[in-house]
C-alpha cells in the first residue's frame, strides 16, 4: 500500500487516517465516529391480535424495526394505529386473554423475547428494556412511596439492601429534578409533572439499555413537556440507551428523534431518517399528517385534514387500510400493496410508486 500503512492484531486495524478498535459492540473511529452500532432491539413480522368472542381485532401486522445503541426512533400515528401494542408486545406483556403475539420475533440486547417463560422476562424488564406508560395518573401505587417504588426494581435487579436501594432511589430523583428527600413522600403529594418525573426515574432505576416512551408528555402542559423532553434526551445521552418515542406530535419527533416510523393500521407505511421523513415524505398517509398542521407563517390558511376515520380493526382491507381516506387511491390500491424502497434508508408500502414518476403533492400547512 502506497498511501496508507495497515496494522492488524487481535485487537484493532490501525491506518494513517484513522483508528479502528474492533470490541463486542462495535467499531469506532479514534475520532469517536461509529463505524458499527450494536443492535439492541430488532423485531420481525411482529403479529398481535385480540381474540374476542365475536371477532378478532388485528392491531398489529407485520411490523418490522430495528433499534441501534444511543438512536431514538419516533413511533407516530393517530390513535388506534398499534404503536402501544407494539411496544406491549416488547416487553411480552400483550394482555392474555384476548392478547395473542400471533408470529413474529422480537430480539432485545440478544434475548428472544417471546421463547422466554415468566422468570426469564421478569430479568430483562427494567434491566435490558424499560417503559414509561402513558398515564402517570394511573402509573404509580397510590400507597407507596416514590421512594420505596423506584427502589423496588433496583433491589430486584441489582441485588441491594434496603437502605442503599432507597439512597439510589434518591439519586435518581435528583436526576430527574426531584428533591431527593421528596422519596417518602406519595404520589398524590406530586403534581401531573412530578408524577411523570418519578415514572421516568423507575423506569432508569437500572439503566436499562432500551427505553419505551409510550406518549410520556401527552398529560402535561406544554410547558412542562418541553422540560421532560429536555430531561429525557439528556439522561438518553448520558445513558448511553435506544429509545423509542411513541407520540402523535410530530413537533417531539423533529425535536429528539433520529429515526421515523409512520404507523397506519398496525403496520408500518413509511420509514426512514428523520430528514427522510421530514424532508421528503412519500406516503399519502405521512402527507396527510403534515397537511394537517398549522402554518405558523399564515395564520388565516385552513388546515386540511385527512378525511374520514380510521378503518375499523376488526375488518381490515386485504390492499392498503389507509386507500378509502387516501386522494391517489386508485383501484389496484384494493390489492395487497409491496414495500417500495426510495433508498437505502426510506421505505413506504404504496402501490402507486410502481408507477414510473408517481409523486404525492404536499402542501404544508394550507399552502
Amino acid at each position: 500500500m502506497n498511501n496508507e500503512q495497515l496494522t492488524m492484531n487481535n485487537e484493532q486495524l490501525t491506518g494513517d487516517d484513522g483508528e479502528l478498535s474492533i470490541n463486542d459492540e462495535r467499531l469506532t473511529m479514534n475520532d469517536g465516529r461509529e463505524i458499527e452500532d450494536e443492535i439492541v432491539l430488532d423485531i420481525k413480522d411482529l403479529v398481535v391480535h385480540y381474540v374476542l368472542e365475536d371477532e378478532t381485532v388485528e392491531a398489529v401486522n407485520g411490523v418490522t424495526l430495528q433499534l441501534k445503541k444511543g438512536q431514538t426512533l419516533g413511533l407516530v400515528g393517530e390513535t388506534g394505529a398499534g404503536k402501544t401494542s407494539t411496544a406491549l408486545a416488547i416487553l411480552n406483556l400483550v394482555q392474555k386473554p384476548p392478547g395473542i403475539i400471533k408470529s413474529g420475533s422480537i430480539d432485545v440486547c440478544g434475548s428472544d423475547v417471546l421463547s422466554m417463560n415468566a422468570k426469564q422476562l421478569e430479568k430483562i424488564r427494567g434491566k435490558d428494556v424499560s417503559m414509561i406508560f402513558q398515564d402517570p395518573m394511573t402509573s404509580l401505587n397510590p400507597v407507596m412511596t416514590v421512594g420505596e417504588q423506584i427502589a423496588e426494581s433496583i433491589r430486584y435487579h441489582e441485588g441491594l439492601p434496603q437502605n442503599k436501594a432507597i439512597e439510589k432511589a434518591k439519586d435518581l430523583l435528583e436526576l430527574v429534578g426531584i428533591p431527593g428527600v421528596r422519596g417518602v413522600e406519595y404520589p398524590h403529594q406530586f403534581s401531573g409533572g412530578m408524577k411523570q418525573r418519578v415514572v421516568i426515574a423507575i423506569a432508569l432505576a437500572c439503566n436499562p439499555r432500551v427505553l419505551l416512551a409510550d406518549e410520556p408528555t401527552s398529560a402535561l402542559d406544554v410547558t412542562i413537556q418541553a422540560q421532560v423532553l429536555d430531561m429525557m434526551v439528556d439522561l438518553k445521552d448520558k445513558l448511553g440507551m435506544a429509545l423509542i418515542m411513541i407520540t402523535h406530535d410530530l413537533g417531539v419527533v423533529a425535536k429528539i428523534c433520529d429515526v421515523v416510523a409512520v404507523m397506519y393500521a398496525g403496520r408500518i407505511v413509511e420509514y426512514g431518517t428523520l430528514d427522510d421523513v421530514f424532508d421528503t415524505p412519500k406516503h399519502p398517509y405521512t402527507e396527510g399528517l403534515f397537511n394537517s398542521l398549522p402554518n405558523v407563517r399564515d395564520r388565516t390558511a385552513e388546515l386540511i385534514p385527512i378525511p374520514g376515520l380510521m378503518p375499523d380493526p376488526t375488518k381490515l382491507p386485504e390492499g392498503c387500510a389507509f386507500e378509502p381516506r387516501c386522494r391517489y387511491a386508485v383501484e389496484k390500491c384494493k390489492e395487497p400493496c409491496q414495500t417500495h424502497f426510495v433508498s437505502g434508508t426510506h421505505s413506504l408500502l404504496c402501490s402507486r410508486y410502481e408507477e414510473p414518476g408517481f409523486e404525492i403533492n404536499i402542501k404544508r400547512g394550507g399552502h
